[in-house]
């Protein structure tokens, strides 16, 4: 049972509500799911958080928790979630609904929770609501893995982060002023164009990090797959093989977690 030692409780905001997992002490990092929603990938990244002194909270936006991902189950996830009001899947320049939820939930744990501020790790769906969590104070140590909203249909939505150009301007201005963004996608993932991290490093310069993982590359054991998207969690490869470039891209998600987030020694 991958949530057995998490609690849980609803939250709402602007009429919307979700469960929240909880686990751990300490500052929080605010882990928001991938399609298909809170898996046991996702919820294992979760644990290493905890493992380091973290606490995490994970909502549960979409899809039954707990429940494994396979294409199925992902494609009836997606259009559902494609269709739906909250998440503005295929628009340009626009804040959803979710990510205002998200911003109320982040400044809740914050009180909760105590420290600098929280993480914010968003994946697939959610990746690039990283930027907006930045128009909350309490967001400084924001992660977007794979972010593939607004979906790259055509050029425009390619290069799109989801944000317009004054709001794009004013997450270049927080990272600046010492809120880096870290971003991490493989090459070859259709779902997160490479024009999209041009778009932030243009407009980010030095304050957006990413990893950027070359897909396919026979030369990798485990290779990475033709078509992986999940860096983090389903296309993460084992323990055993640190110096896989997935590997590599966990380690440097849980320092920059770490070091936004906890007292240093």
């Amino acid at each position: 049972m991958p949530l057995a030692d998490y609690s849980s409780e609803s939250f709402t905001n602007n009429r919307i509500t979700h469960e929240v997992f909880h686990r751990g002490s300490g500052p929080c990092v605010l882990v928001a799911p991938e399609i298909p929603g809170v898996t046991p990938r996702v919820v294992a990244f979760a644990d290493r958080l905890v493992n380091l002194g973290m606490s995490v909270a994970i909502p549960s936006m979409f899809g039954t928790p707990g429940k494994p991902s396979t294409r199925p189950r992902a494609i009836r996830v997606l259009i559902r979630s494609c269709i739906s009001r909250e998440f503005h899947a295929f628009a340009l320049g626009d804040t959803a609904p979710a990510t205002v939820w998200l911003r109320a939930l982040a400044r809740s744990l914050h009180e909760r929770h105590g420290g600098p501020g929280i993480g914010f790790v968003g994946m697939c769906f959610t990746g690039g609501y990283g930027l907006a969590m930045m128009r909350e104070e309490a967001v400084i140590a924001p992660v977007l893995s794979q972010p593939s909203q607004p979906l790259p249909l055509g050029k425009a939505r390619s290069a799109n982060v989801g944000l317009d150009a004054a709001q794009l301007r004013a997450v270049a201005e927080r990272a600046e002023a010492d809120c880096p963004v870290l971003g991490l996608r493989f090459t070859g993932d259709p779902a997160v164009p490479a024009e999209r991290f041009e778009t932030l490093r243009a407009a980010l310069g030095d304050h957006f990090l990413y990893e950027e993982i070359t897909s396919p590359d026979s030369s990798l054991n485990p290779k990475v797959e033709k078509f992986a998207h999940s860096v983090l969690t389903e296309d993460l490869a084992p323990d055993s093989v640190p110096e896989h470039p997935t590997q590599v891209a966990l380690t440097r998600t849980l320092e920059f977690l770490s070091q936004r987030l906890l007292p240093a020694d």
